[in-house]
């Protein structure tokens, strides 16, 4: 992403619509560039960038399409400017592979951090982190491992529980399959909430998603159309209703 594209970004229409829900005590919003905003204490959290991706697939001799880093930076620098965080924790896969270490993915990242230097920023190591290495040091991210607490949350790359602190969580890149009357179907990404666990849907360009079976005590919200929405549950079992 050049100095331009990024002004550019920042200049585009506003974000759409959040949803606003209660977790933890604590009231975050479901934001439709697939991250969730803490404005009690104005914290951001993302999951699953996968930075480098396509520059990954490229180098194994893949021909997939170039451009989803500085899609990825556009995106995640209108969120910056909008809602203005102290802290942006990101959870897990930061960056997607080895060979996403590229000299452009680093100069994309470069000119991203350096015009929101003063961001405080945190990547919660997940299963690609682990193989893809740390971000390197001029880029100013605090690397740890999970959990990571903040307030009330347990910051987490893999959905898991915690004793004292609710979960937040990335990794499986949730999706739910919303039906129609003409048997067609529409396939959303989506956030997932129990009573002590949330999945946030990945935020990269190019990552794919899975198809959430439900259980009793989750709630799903569908993402699409710049809105989040709750999906209705049935009456019997909490298991939700996915038809459109």
């Amino acid at each position: 992403m050049t100095v331009s594209e990024l002004k550019n970004a920042l200049n585009e229409p506003p974000l759409g619509k959040p949803l606003l829900v209660d977790y933890a005590g604590q009231t975050v919003w479901l934001l439709p560039q697939h991250a969730l905003w803490w404005p009690a204490q104005r914290v951001l959290f993302v999951a699953d960038l996968h930075m480098g991706k396509a520059a990954t697939y490229r180098a194994l001799g893949q021909p997939v399409p170039s451009g989803t880093t500085g899609e990825n930076l556009r995106r995640l620098s209108q969120l910056l400017q909008h809602y203005q965080p102290v802290q942006v924790v990101f959870l897990g896969d930061f960056l997607h592979a080895a060979q996403a270490r590229t000299a452009s993915v680093f100069k994309a990242l470069a000119a991203w951090r350096t015009h929101f230097g003063s961001v405080h920023c945190v990547l919660v190591r997940g299963n690609h982190d682990s193989r893809a290495g740390d971000p390197p040091p001029e880029l100013r991210i605090t690397v740890v491992d999970e959990p990571y607490l903040v307030g009330p949350f347990a910051a987490c790359h893999h959905p898991q529980t915690h004793a004292t602190h609710a979960v937040l969580a990335g990794h499986l890149h949730p999706a739910t399959q919303l039906r129609g009357p003409a048997h067609d179907r529409m396939r959303l990404p989506c956030f997932c909430l129990q009573a002590r666990q949330a999945i946030l849907p990945a935020f990269g360009e190019f990552t794919g998603g899975w198809l959430v079976r439900p259980q009793a005590g989750w709630r799903l919200y569908a993402v699409g159309g710049q809105a989040v929405w709750a999906l209705p549950a049935r009456a019997s079992g909490g298991q939700p209703d996915r038809r459109a």
